[in-house]
């Protein structure tokens, strides 16, 4: 599902016109970066948690030179969901579905 078809369906279950959803959505995406930019992590009870993972200094290979490269500490964006979306997608019968057509 795109960000598009996320709008529309929105729109059309809350008689909200795209535009609006459009604008909703986009300033949601913009909080959550910036916030997460500044180091700040988002919680969201029943759907999941945006947080910040820190990732150690450490030694890399570049393979194609033979030589060792120091990667330094970091932080990377995670999202971790929350027990009750883990539930309901373990549970649902297109996901079920979709997993046996593989």
């Amino acid at each position: 599902m795109t960000k598009a078809e996320v709008i529309a369906e929105i729109a059309e279950k809350t008689g909200i016109e795209k535009s609006d959803v459009s604008a909703s959505i986009e300033a949601f995406f913009t909080v959550v970066k910036n916030s997460m930019a500044n180091g700040d992590n988002i919680y969201v009870r029943g759907f999941g948690s945006f947080i910040n993972k820190k990732r150690a200094r450490k030694i890399a290979r570049n393979i194609s030179k033979n030589t060792a490269i120091v990667i330094d500490e970091h932080y990377i964006p995670s999202f971790k969901p929350a027990k009750e979306f883990v539930l309901k997608v373990k549970t649902s019968v297109a996901a079920t579905a979709a997993v046996a057509a593989k």
